[in-house]
């Protein structure tokens, strides 16, 4: 059977889902031993290694870091904002679980994205908002609040 991409995509960001699971709760277990902060850092440390491997010894990136004076600099804000990321999922995952932990944070996944769509935020293609995709946020929302008993 051949997978076309449209579902390979789906296909995907289900498996991108379940490992982000699966790092939150990695990563909480780091930091009831060495501290959040410092798993936060640990976390990019090893992250950084295996990239730098990945780009420099298999030669896996497409070339374009000589690329890098010319990125308008807001978007280096996602260096920072992956370690805000990190550091609260591992701060909730302990005090709420891994499965509500999740699934409040896939909420406000889906929340902003619906806006970043909306209006092509960041130079991305722009999909317009629809009163479906905010009754698809309610249910999510309802799902996440049903999770908590």
């Amino acid at each position: 059977m051949k997978i076309s991409f449209p579902l390979m995509a789906y296909v995907i960001a289900f498996i991108a889902g379940s490992v982000m699971a699966v790092q939150g709760s990695l990563n909480s277990a780091l930091s009831k031993i060495i501290g959040l902060l410092e798993a936060t850092f640990i976390v990019h440390v090893v992250g950084t290694l295996i990239t730098l491997v990945l780009l420099l010894g298999f030669r896996l990136g497409e070339g374009g870091l000589s690329q890098i004076l010319k990125v308008p600099s807001y978007l280096y804000l996602g260096g920072l904002l992956g370690v805000f990321i990190v550091y609260a999922v591992v701060a909730s995952i302990p005090r709420l679980g891994v499965a509500v932990a999740t699934t409040v944070i896939i909420v406000g996944q889906v929340a902003t994205a619906l806006l970043i769509d909306h209006f092509g935020l960041f130079g991305l293609k722009e999909v317009p908002f629809t009163w479906w995709k905010v009754l698809g946020l309610i249910l999510l929302a309802a799902g996440a609040g049903i999770m908590l008993n």
